[in-house]
């Protein structure tokens, strides 16, 4: 069975951010990184070479496959910001269509710049799915 590539690791999540040549991209991605800590109460960690992940979590599939993930986290990648909603998108229908300019994946959230959206119902979107997998996923 192939290993998980993207693992946690100690590089620091904050000078990643504040190494980021895109200033508007380096601004919503700390304030990202601080909407995501305060919702989790969790320290940010970095995920691989691009990801910040905040939490985790313990799966296993039917298949056997199993390994660890964060619960919530983010990418400020080179098109878009790339938040991570673990939970899915199948329960949030209408807080997305008052989310503002956005495009979805299985469990990705594309953005292009914070302002285009609007911050509490993506602060709300963010704790509710951080909310449900600390619930399916408790010990």
């Amino acid at each position: 069975m192939a290993e998980l590539k993207t693992k946690p690791n100690d590089e620091d999540p904050r000078a990643f951010l504040e190494a980021l040549e895109d200033e508007n991209k380096r601004k919503d991605a700390l304030a990202l990184l601080e909407m995501m800590q305060e919702i989790s109460g969790c320290a940010p960690k970095m995920w691989g070479s691009a990801i910040i992940g905040f939490g985790s979590y313990h799966y296993q599939y039917e298949s056997g496959r199993e390994g660890d993930w964060f619960i919530a986290g983010f990418s400020p990648r080179k098109q878009n910001l790339a938040l991570y909603i673990m939970s899915g998108f199948d329960r949030y229908n209408e807080l997305l269509q008052k989310l503002g300019k956005h495009k979805t994946g299985k469990s990705c959230l594309y953005i292009k710049h914070l302002s285009e959206v609007n911050p509490e119902v993506l602060y709300k979107l963010v704790e509710t799915s951080y909310r449900r997998m600390e619930e399916k996923y408790k010990s």
